[in-house]
């Protein structure tokens, strides 16, 4: 399969957030702290389906803007996934949104488009990039971390004010250059 990246042109719009976000849960991380570190371990819980809604936002803003850019995946011609990246108030880096279309995934797209996104952060002299998942998210968490990435925070709140009984954890992923 080939596999190619694009930057959002007016020629791609169409495929701005056409990938389908939804994936099984079957495990999650249990943090634990130690010497200031925050570390984790995984466990199984009883699987279910869950998607992420997809964000509302005027796509063409991002075309040839030097605070924020859509890299798109494509393979074999199909759109695969898509990552977006903006300058955060931090002076970092945030990924807004990674997404890999189901079954285009565990075929090296999301590494593609984070390698990407961080070519483009360290062009542009950004001291590092960060994002925001959830502790319910293990695949991603596990390709953060082969990334490089280290968990910097998290916060146990963050979503009660949406789902006052969820068990999720908003966990801060860094990549410091």
């Amino acid at each position: 399969m080939e596999l190619t990246l694009l930057t959002l042109d007016v020629e791609h719009l169409q495929d701005v957030n056409r990938c389908d976000s939804t994936f099984t849960v079957a495990l999650k991380l249990i943090l634990n702290t130690q010497n200031g570190e925050i570390g984790y371990r995984i466990v199984s819980i009883p699987p279910y389906q869950k998607r992420y809604p997809v964000d509302v936002l005027d796509a063409i803003t991002y075309i040839d803007n030097p605070d924020k850019v859509i890299f798109l995946a494509y393979l074999d011609g199909q759109i695969a996934g898509q990552i977006r990246v903006g300058r955060y108030w931090n002076r970092y880096a945030y990924i807004e949104d990674i997404v890999v279309d189901p079954p285009f995934r565990k075929q090296g797209v999301g590494r593609a488009l984070l390698e990407q996104a961080i070519a483009w952060v360290k062009a542009r002299g950004f001291p590092g990039i960060m994002l925001e998942t959830q502790n319910n998210n293990v695949a991603a968490c596990r390709l953060y971390e082969r990334m490089g990435m280290q968990l910097g925070g998290f916060d146990k709140y963050l979503y009660k004010g949406i789902t006052p009984d969820t068990e999720e954890i908003a966990l801060y992923w860094y990549l410091i250059f």
